[in-house]
């Protein structure tokens, strides 16, 4: 008996060490405890996170009193003594630099007894939260975290990505956050504000070194707009290596509201849809598939309710009725073939030539 489609949850995120975070600092206070360039540094990105920083060193050295003279955004206050644990009353956020495991216990014990997470560097026992690798383009910041397994590691990966990222993209994240309220005002569908901002994305990574303007807005809302219809995409997975995916393949996943797919599609291939979608499995590997005509119904239905569809094909994603059914019912489909399909045309391509060549043998004669 033919199984209906069914949607499909399965677990999309490996196991981490850590999870990634951002505090939201702005405007709240924070304690740095310590008087080196550790301590000092530390105190520099809470600052520059706008945060308020209590910092707590009995002997504060030179770098420590030139950077409370001109933080780089909240104030830097320096009390000339130890810290006390009544000090991490009120704290959003604590750090220390300790000589030994027993002040950095007791510094621990009091930070978290506050209810406030702690870190203490270069002590990973004392740590409720991490500080990693930064890339910054602000409003667009990247961390790099290698779980203190290989800080120089992590440093020269930052050192990589600082040479892919433009500084121009600080502009372009700055653009968004300004143009967001706008988009939502507009009460566009969901298929439109993901369609702006899609347009968005390619228009900063094509021109990263010129400043968006309003006219960029205006320029980029007008396809948007059109984009309330909902569409079919067909995508060959190909062979089942997700990094033999094509990058149209790609894009398609992460656009898509819906991914129907059968089972012959692999897991690891799924990872690149974005989270939100629904994935809807039309074949269960057991013989036991779903008719053509009932996926190619509801691949119909939900793209006559403005979602943008993706169809992900094992193989080479070949799928004649269902293209035929859609184009029955006036919906147009976007065929995205696989690599395997790809090269099995040029291989195609390339005998067809070669029969027509005249061989050697017949040349001499």
């Amino acid at each position: 008996m033919d199984s209906p489609p069914f949607e499909h949850r399965s677990c999309q995120m490996g196991a981490m060490a850590r999870l990634p975070v951002f505090f939201t600092l702005e405007g709240k206070r924070g304690i740095v405890a310590g008087s080196g360039s550790a301590a000092a540094w530390k105190a520099e990105l809470l600052s520059a996170a706008g945060a308020r920083v209590d910092v707590f060193a009995p002997e504060p050295a030179e770098g420590l009193r030139a950077l409370a003279a001109t933080p780089p955004s909240g104030a830097i206050i320096l009390h000339k003594r130890a810290w006390r644990p009544a000090d991490c009353a009120g704290a959003a956020i604590a750090v220390a630099e300790c000589a030994d495991d027993a002040e950095a216990a007791a510094f621990a014990a009091a930070v978290r007894a506050a209810g406030v997470p702690a870190n203490v560097i270069d002590r990973p026992a004392f740590c409720d939260f991490a500080f990693g690798a930064i890339v910054n383009r602000s409003p667009l910041i990247i961390g790099i975290s290698t779980d203190g397994a290989a800080p120089v590691f992590g440093q020269a990966i930052r050192a990589r990505i600082e040479t892919l990222i433009p500084q121009g993209f600080a502009r372009w994240a700055e653009a968004a956050r300004n143009w967001r309220p706008q988009v939502k005002a507009l009460a566009l569908s969901f298929r439109c504000r993901r369609n702006f901002w899609e347009k968005f994305a390619d228009r900063a990574l094509a021109t990263p070194d010129t400043a968006p303007t309003e006219a960029d807005f205006a320029a980029l809302l007008t396809p948007a707009r059109a984009a309330e219809a909902g569409s079919i995409v067909l995508v060959g997975a190909g062979p089942g290596d997700p990094e033999l995916l094509t990058l149209r393949a790609v894009r398609a996943l992460q656009s898509a509201d819906v991914i129907v797919f059968d089972a012959l599609v692999s897991p690891a291939v799924l990872d690149f849809a974005r989270r939100e979608a629904k994935k809807m499995l039309v074949g269960t590997g057991d013989g036991n598939s779903s008719r053509r005509d009932d996926t190619a119904a509801t691949m119909i239905a939900l793209a006559k309710g403005g979602r943008r569809v993706v169809r992900l094909k094992g193989g080479d994603g070949r799928a004649g009725a269902e293209i035929a059914a859609c184009h029955a019912a006036g919906i147009a489909v976007e065929i995205v073939p696989s690599v395997t399909a790809v090269q099995t045309a040029v291989s195609g391509q390339d005998a067809a030539r070669a029969a027509k060549q005249p061989s050697p043998t017949r040349a001499r004669a």
